[in-house]
């Protein structure tokens, strides 16, 4: 029996799904198709979100040994990484700050791409400055939908 097929016996009957990041992520929504199965393969458990956080955070430390169009490519696929990890957890189990981070990582990893397509950096070099208001912007959300619903989940419908 897997982990997660335990988990849905727990609490007398009712489906306690597997979580994602140390039960601080809301449980994720029901798997009813294999493309969510193998999402939730992949994004369930600690090892896989902290490993998604150590290649951001290496690629941004990369970047700013780089030279500047690398840089700017480095940053960009770093903002990609973390858009794509923060938007596949938003769909499967709607945490409150990836509803931020994850379109707001991805359209920062398209714009650092596409700076490094022009050839330089068109907010001053502070690419990494934005990436990090992208997340203070999130966390700041997620504070406020706790605060106003007591759950870090949003909820659909």
């Amino acid at each position: 029996m897997s982990i997660t097929q335990h988990q849905d016996q727990l609490n007398e009957g009712e489906p306690c799904r597997a979580r994602a990041l140390c039960g601080w992520s809301p449980p994720s929504l029901p798997a009813d198709t294999v493309t969510k199965q193998r999402v939730d393969r992949i994004r369930v458990g600690d090892l896989a979100a902290f490993g998604t956080v150590a290649v951001v955070v290496g690629l941004l430390t990369l970047a700013a040994h780089l030279p500047p169009r690398a840089s700017l490519v480095t940053v960009g696929v770093a903002g990609l990484v973390a858009g794509g990890w923060c938007s596949l957890n938003f769909w499967r189990c709607r945490h409150a700050h990836c509803l931020i981070t994850g379109p707001g990582w991805l359209a920062f990893g398209v714009f650092a791409c596409s700076e490094a397509a022009v050839g330089r950096s068109l907010v001053g070099g502070h690419e990494q400055s934005v990436f990090i208001a992208v997340l203070g912007a999130a966390i700041a959300f997620e504070i406020v939908w706790y605060v106003l619903h007591h759950t870090n989940a949003v909820e659909p419908g």
